[in-house]
């Protein structure tokens, strides 16, 4: 198989699917503005192309803010979809996912499932992995990040598109990573007087979680949404630790990112050798691949933050770009396979 980039920092659709031509498959990433301008657009040029498109920050050798990028792929197999009313009721279209499964005789081994959504991550990824669970077929994704999502032309909210791809010259494999491991203190809390539409966590064993949260780091409330770049919150579950990004300050609580239940086993992370992590990554698709024919990921805008942050992000894509063709997007959040992440990564190389 083969990938092809290409882009335009002014949000030029003409320039930046010049170097396209007869693609087996589309994936577009604009900007919000520009949005429904390049989908009309996209879908005129090409009609009849299985195509998804969202919003967001994208990157190769380079990351670009606005604009329009558009992922071209040959030697592949594919189908697309949507999900409606994800809010609600997204096993309504779970009958044509399944269509949509079987329309590319998929395989574990060789067959991958890209999904971007506007929300409502865990109820999505439930539903599709209800399917794909029973096929073994891996899924990476992510959030858009002005609630929008297109397939084949059309634009949808409240909803997820995805795209199932076929590698037809050899196998798939997806990976995840997370450069966020428990303090050395060891903090771990109870967490209490949580309200799950808000993804609000009020206490932590029985005191207020923004006062305990502030005085650990020494911080106010203004200084929350960019500590969580390095220390953000993790749900304990056996010997996993689930990221949970923090959004601000609400009360004597906090608002995340993602949902928090009463009696949840929390802990507070801290990023470690990001770089050693990254090597890790690279080194694993080697030896799984050699040299990748592509590579697509998702990445969290608080990471891509904190890459920036620590001046790391023009090397981390060098890394990445070194063991095949590297391609992806910033989004709000991070899926593999029944997983929502918060702050990590998630992506899937191609033979």
């Amino acid at each position: 198989m083969r990938q092809i980039y290409g882009k335009s920092n002014s949000g030029n659709l003409s320039e930046a699917i010049r170097q396209i031509s007869s693609p087996d498959l589309l994936i577009m990433l604009s900007n919000g503005d520009q949005f429904r301008q390049h989908v009309q657009e996209l879908a005129a040029k090409f009609p009849n192309v299985p195509t998804i498109a969202t919003t967001g920050h994208f990157y190769a050798e380079t990351i670009k803010e606005g604009g329009v990028a558009v992922v071209a792929m040959t030697g592949v197999k594919a189908s697309a979809g949507v999900l409606r009313d994800v809010s609600t009721i997204p096993v309504r279209d779970i009958a044509d996912f399944e269509k949509n499964l079987q329309a590319v005789a998929a395989d574990a081994k060789n067959t991958i499932c890209i999904d971007m959504c506007t929300g409502n991550d865990a109820t999505v990824l439930s539903t599709m992995d209800s399917v794909l669970g029973k096929k073994k077929i891996s899924l990476v994704g992510g959030t858009a990040f002005d609630g929008m999502v297109a397939v084949n032309g059309t634009i949808y909210e409240d909803a997820a598109v995805y795209m199932f791809i076929k590698n037809l010259g050899g196998k798939v494999k997806a990976y995840k990573e997370n450069i966020y491991v428990p303090m050395e203190e060891g903090y771990r809390f109870v967490a209490s007087n949580t309200d799950r539409e808000k993804y609000y966590v009020g206490d932590f064993d029985g005191k207020s979680a923004k006062k305990t949260y502030e005085d650990i780091f020494h911080i106010n409330d203004s200084q929350i949404a960019n500590q969580t770049f390095r220390n953000p919150l993790g749900k304990v579950t056996g010997k996993e630790v689930c990221i949970i990004s923090l959004k601000e300050a609400s009360g004597n609580g906090l608002c995340c990112y993602r949902q928090v239940n009463n009696s949840d086993v929390l802990t507070i992370l801290q990023a470690y050798d990001y770089e050693g992590v990254v090597d890790s990554t690279v080194n694993a698709i080697k030896s799984d691949f050699g040299k990748a024919s592509a590579i697509f990921s998702i990445n969290c805008v608080f990471r891509y933050f904190f890459f920036n942050e620590e001046h790391f992000m023009d090397t981390y894509l060098k890394k990445m770009g070194s063991v095949g063709a590297h391609v992806g997007f910033v989004g709000n959040g991070e899926h593999y396979n029944n997983q929502f992440i918060n702050q990590s990564m998630s992506c899937v190389a191609f033979e």
